[in-house]
């Protein structure tokens, strides 16, 4: 059975809030990014907002009218809440905060969000001053324990010129807060294990061997997990890829120091999904001064401890999930490499197709398990992370 691409906020309404901040300008980029994963997006924005981002920007960039006016259509402030999935402000300025927190309702944004009963993000902006204030410190307080949702703010150079606490969070993590808040959560409270990217094994204290792995499958396999409601342990190796937010995140480097995080932390997890490119062979020895280029070096590799052969060791077994990186139609390795380490699932992918593989943002797998194959077309690596989970769900239930 093929599988097609999924649309992650397909037919989600987001109703986006912008308040009067210089980051109001980086919205137009929020506004594309929610629709390219399927999300409709209508905008409020206030008139100290119009000062860094135009409506008609905003317009373009949403397909849907911009509203700002408390009168220009009777009972916006009703409808436009009624009408969405979630209410997201951002900037989200000490100001906005304040009323939010008070009960006041002076403007069309403060109006929907004192009639709005769904879920709300806010991606605070502001002078570090103005957001270690008390007074406003107590006014987030406020909201947050209502069960309102914060995303930043960073710490970071700041538009008067100074540096601290008040950056907007970066655009990329306001849409996976989105996207968390958005996503079924069929795996509230459960622990799972992934691991990433590369390892390195050592020559000496300049070289090593490695491989190409960019660690993009399983960080999204990891955002995808925590998103349905999981606590997520992501253990990876060398990457370039940003750390994800709102999961505990492990740096290592050898094959040997990721099977020690793995062994530290599977006790209490129920899935352990391996798709780390683990590297199979390590040197011998380790010089421990760089080896020079004039001399003779024969290199002398030993194999490195399989990660998934020492956890089907332990007492409580979790749910394992494989991956099988292959040149090559070569199925059916795969196939005896799940049976062989007992594993309950394996991805197989062929890496020198076309769009699948290393260094790039898209896959093209075959789902293996004991009750047969799920194969999926070319789609993105964040789609491929939900097929995976959706497939482990229906095994499990």
């Amino acid at each position: 059975m093929r599988k097609k691409e999924r649309i992650l906020l397909k037919n989600k309404s987001v109703l986006l809030g912008i308040s009067g901040g210089v980051a109001a300008y980086k919205t137009v980029d929020l506004v594309r990014r929610l629709k390219d994963k399927g999300a409709s997006v209508v905008v409020v924005i206030t008139e100290a907002a119009k000062n860094f981002v135009t409506p008609l920007s905003l317009e373009v960039a949403s397909q849907n009218r911009v509203y700002s006016s408390l009168f220009e259509e009777p009972m916006a402030h009703i409808k436009l809440p009624v009408a969405a999935d979630l209410v997201v402000i951002a900037p989200a300025t000490a100001n906005i905060i304040s009323k939010f927190a008070n009960g006041i309702a002076d403007d069309l944004l403060s109006t929907c969000l004192l009639s709005y009963k769904g879920k709300v993000i806010i991606a605070p902006s502001m002078n570090w001053r103005m957001y270690e204030n008390p007074v406003f410190q107590e006014n987030l307080g406020k909201i947050l324990s209502l069960g309102v949702m914060q995303v930043g703010p960073e710490k970071g150079d700041l538009a008067c010129g100074e540096e601290g606490m008040g950056r907007m969070a970066d655009i990329s993590d306001i849409v996976e807060t989105v996207k968390g808040a958005l996503s079924r959560k069929d795996l509230v409270d459960e622990n799972i294990v992934v691991t990433a990217g590369p390892t390195r094994e050592h020559l000496d204290p300049v070289r090593f061997i490695s491989n190409r792995s960019s660690g993009k499958m399983g960080f999204s396999l990891a955002r995808a997990a925590r998103d349905r409601g999981a606590n997520v342990t992501l253990i990876s190796g060398p990457s370039q890829l940003k750390k994800p937010v709102g999961l505990t995140f492990i740096q290592v480097e050898t094959a040997g120091e990721m099977l020690d995080a793995v062994k530290e932390k599977i006790n209490d997890a129920k899935v352990l999904i391996m798709s780390a490119a683990v590297s199979d062979f390590t040197p011998v020895e380790k010089s421990k001064t760089k080896v020079e280029k004039d001399e003779k070096f024969t290199l002398k590799l030993r194999r490195t401890d399989d990660i998934i052969s020492e956890v089907i060791k332990s007492k409580r077994k979790p749910f394992i999930i494989g991956f099988a990186a292959e040149t090559g139609k070569n199925i059916n390795r795969a196939v005896e490499k799940m049976k062989k380490k007992k594993m309950d699932m394996i991805v197989f992918n062929d890496v020198t197709e076309p769009g699948s593989g290393f260094d790039v943002d898209t896959n093209r797998v075959v789902i293996i398990d004991k009750k047969g194959r799920t194969r999926l077309g070319l789609m993105s690596k964040d789609s491929v992370a939900e097929a995976v989970l959706d497939r482990m769900m229906k095994i499990r239930a």
